[in-house]
């Protein structure tokens, strides 16, 4: 279990330290000569200074461009809204761009579902609190009570939404109520529900998941007693967007660990949570950095 540290629980969350000093711009259009240098040059115009770009073109002849660009904004001439509508008329509807930006400052909202399993929520609060991760975590909702207190020590709000036989609608429905139109992530670190599509169409932000398998191998709900049973040679885990399809979205991270003929079901659960905290969290920096760029089922990550 994590350690919860001295930081008194006050019932409200509490924020790490920022490592966003940067705006970021992220960029999906139909490839084609000119985007980085008329972006760039978009840019110079206006005082910035970008200081990290990266690039990939599914194929040069009529494929599709993404592109992120991180931007120091202390000497530019526009910001915030008034930038981004002069990279729209200027350059973003040229190019036929979907693009979003972040500006230093913005920090993303983030809730945590979970149920009983610790590893994965513990591991995300100490991140967070720590500094690693650029986000005001706004609350931990479970459908048990057994991580309150843990929680709490936290200094985050903890909800108790449970689902009882027959009231998986009204559950979802309190769930909205907390988070529709006040995060703008929401993390599933081990919750054991599955939450329908009218859930997904209405909450306004995006989901991810961590499943404690190397997908799409063992998408069922006991993977570590199926890759017992098949003798694998290697486990892994896998944190991905949330579709209505189960297990099938889009993936932004793996990892995986070899294990043999000695390891017993619960020596791979062991194994495997330890893989399933550290995806999880790579994948939610990921995130929140703004390096993933959803292309179809696929992901681009930078």
């Amino acid at each position: 279990m994590c350690p919860s540290g001295d930081k008194p629980s006050t019932g409200e969350p509490i924020s790490g330290n920022s490592v966003y000093s940067n705006a970021r711009l992220l960029i999906s259009c139909p490839d084609r000569p000119g985007i980085v240098a008329t972006v760039s040059g978009f840019l110079f115009e206006h005082g910035a200074n970008i200081v990290s770009s990266d690039q990939h073109s599914t194929d040069p002849e009529g494929g599709r461009f993404f592109m992120r660009m991180e931007f120091s904004t202390a000497d530019m001439d526009l910001e915030g809204d008034r930038l981004e509508a002069a990279l729209a008329d200027d350059v973003a509807e040229r190019f036929e761009m979907s693009w979003r930006m972040s500006h230093p400052g913005d920090r993303k909202r983030m809730a945590i579902l979970v149920s009983r399993y610790e590893h994965c929520v513990l591991d995300l609060l100490w991140r967070w609190r720590r500094g690693s991760l650029d986000a005001d975590v706004v609350l931990v909702a479970s459908n048990h009570p057994d991580l309150e207190e843990d929680v709490r020590a936290f200094g985050v709000p903890f909800h108790h939404v449970p689902v009882p036989p027959g009231g998986k609608q009204v559950s979802e429905e309190r769930l909205l109520e907390l988070l529709t139109g006040e995060v703008d992530l929401v993390v599933l670190a081990r919750y054991m529900q599955i939450l329908s599509a009218d859930f997904l169409e209405r909450v306004g932000a995006p989901l991810i998941n961590i499943h404690h398998s190397f997908l799409p191998a063992f998408a069922g709900p006991d993977p570590h007693q199926e890759a017992y049973e098949r003798g694998v040679k290697i486990i892994g885990a896998t944190a991905h967007y949330v579709v209505e399809e189960l297990d099938a979205g889009p993936i932004i991270e793996q990892d995986v660990a070899r294990v043999s003929h000695r390891e017993s079901v619960a020596d791979l659960t062991r194994l495997g949570e330890d893989i399933e905290r550290t995806v999880l969290a790579r994948a939610v920096a990921m995130h929140l950095e703004d390096r993933t760029l959803v292309y179809g089922n696929k992901t681009i990550v930078f």
